[in-house]
């Protein structure tokens, strides 16, 4: 009996050594592949200027397409746009809306969900280090309104401090963590996606 206990011990360290190894030693997931053209962003049925830059003081030109970008060790996909900047800079809305949802979450730290006025789009705003001063759901905005702060919460790791800027495609029945991710960059940027 002894000899089994041993025997399934090692079974199991082997195991856990192979699966450490590959960890390891195997590359990142490719990129998950997108649509050949991006979706049309439509507001109100008609469509919609490039979004206003979400971080103040950042260039359109600053900004990188890191959309489908491997995140955890390959096992998911990036779906947004990360714009890097000091603590605390302002965080503005990227286009007008209502604030319809301020949560905290493991993955997205503390966030903020913008409805667009056809309730069609969601703007969404992670990582932040605070909420704009009275912020409150149900409030209306304008694009250019500061809303936040860029921070580091949530899995950003501590001192990598940017705003996640994502744009999901909704119904106006679905709620703010429902529809379909679009990337975002090339209507942040003003220019197709890069890859």
């Amino acid at each position: 009996m002894r000899k089994l206990g041993y025997g399934l011990l090692i079974a199991f360290l082997t195991l856990i050594g192979v699966w450490v190894a590959l960890l390891i030693f195997l590359p990142d997931a490719p990129r998950t592949a997108k649509p050949a053209e991006p979706l049309k962003v439509r507001q109100n049925g008609a469509s919609a200027p490039a979004l206003g830059m979400p971080v103040a003081g950042i260039r359109r030109e600053a900004l990188s397409d890191n959309w489908g970008d491997p995140r955890d060790n390959g096992l998911r996909a990036h779906h947004g746009t990360d714009i890097m900047a000091p603590v605390n800079t302002p965080v503005l809305a990227a286009a007008p809306g209502t604030v319809e949802k301020l949560w905290t979450s493991a993955a997205g730290g503390m966030t903020i969900y913008v409805r667009s006025p056809g309730r069609d789009w969601v703007y969404y705003y992670a990582h932040l280090a605070a909420y704009a001063p009275g912020l409150h759901e149900g409030q209306a905005i304008k694009a250019g309104d500061q809303i936040g702060f860029v921070g580091d919460t949530g899995n950003a790791g501590a001192g990598n401090y940017h705003l996640h800027f994502g744009l999901t495609r909704t119904t106006p029945e679905q709620h703010w963590y429902e529809g379909q991710d679009v990337d975002p960059y090339p209507y942040l940027a003003g220019k197709p996606a890069s890859r």
